[in-house]
């Protein structure tokens, strides 16, 4: 585990439960000195790793993380996208609420800067609740990232909302960038309300 990443909370570790075994960490380093006698081979990591090849990439020189989550994004088809903040106090996430209409479908897109080493197998995990019961879960493969000075993102699949007054209501969700290694990257709270219209 490298330094600044933490272990996944219990509340997600089942998600982790399965037969695949991640492949063992590499430096950049490591990966650029094999196979050097295999020209595509290596032109491909070279293309792959773009920046990273040249030197270590550092966007925030003082935070240790391989993963800096930036930003979730709510993106609904003609409507200004909602955004949350996640790089200052997260507590106070919970006092925003995102308005979602009900049966209209979304997106979600978390922002994020990837430094100093490839991060493997990235995933976003989302439990959501209503009034304290469980609702939904959902497990989106991210993928595996090089180190960039320019932000990176993942959008989630089109989801639709809900529909009927039983759905209508407010929402807690649960949220977890963590990775193959199971590096808790960053675990947020925040919630939603669905209602029969935008101004309702």
């Amino acid at each position: 585990m490298s330094q600044g990443d933490v272990t996944t909370p219990d509340e997600f570790d089942h998600e982790h439960d399965s037969n695949y075994r991640p492949p063992p960490e590499k430096t950049i380093e490591e990966i650029l000195q094999a196979d050097q006698d295999d020209e595509s081979l290596r032109k491909y990591k070279e293309t792959l790793l773009g920046q990273a090849q040249t030197g270590p990439v550092v966007v925030e020189p003082d935070n240790p993380r391989k993963v800096i989550v930036k930003k979730l994004v709510l993106v609904v088809t003609d409507r200004p996208e909602l955004a949350l903040d996640l790089t200052g106090d997260l507590s106070k996430l919970k006092k925003q609420t995102f308005i979602i209409k009900e049966g209209v479908s979304y997106r979600i897109r978390i922002e994020f800067f990837v430094q100093r080493e490839i991060v493997h197998g990235l995933k976003y995990l989302q439990k959501t609740s209503k009034v304290g019961i469980p609702v939904d879960k959902m497990t989106h493969m991210v993928g595996s990232y090089a180190p960039k000075t320019e932000i990176q993102s993942y959008t989630t699949p089109p989801e639709d909302a809900p529909t009927g007054l039983l759905a209508r209501g407010s929402y807690t969700v649960h949220s977890l960038f963590t990775d193959d290694d199971k590096n808790e990257h960053l675990k947020w709270e925040w919630c939603f309300e669905i209602k029969k219209d935008w101004k309702d």
